[in-house]
């Protein structure tokens, strides 16, 4: 399946859950956002939510520091 994850094209299997992607990008949930498609998930979701062909997915870090 081909999604579009921070701008970059990606290719996933096939019933990939958002939480599963988040953990391969980010490797936290933690500090951690999420949008598909310009729609801010809930996190409590995540593991859930089943990533469709062709969405566009934001992963956003929050970082620590002035």
């Amino acid at each position: 399946m081909e999604l579009v994850v921070n701008g970059a094209p990606t290719t996933v299997a096939d019933g990939t859950t958002l939480g599963e992607l988040v953990e391969a990008v980010a490797g936290t949930e933690r500090g951690v956002a999420v949008s598909i498609d310009r729609e801010v998930v809930p996190r409590s979701t995540w593991s859930d939510v089943r990533l469709r062909d062709g969405a566009h997915v934001e992963v956003l870090v929050a970082a620590a520091g002035g």
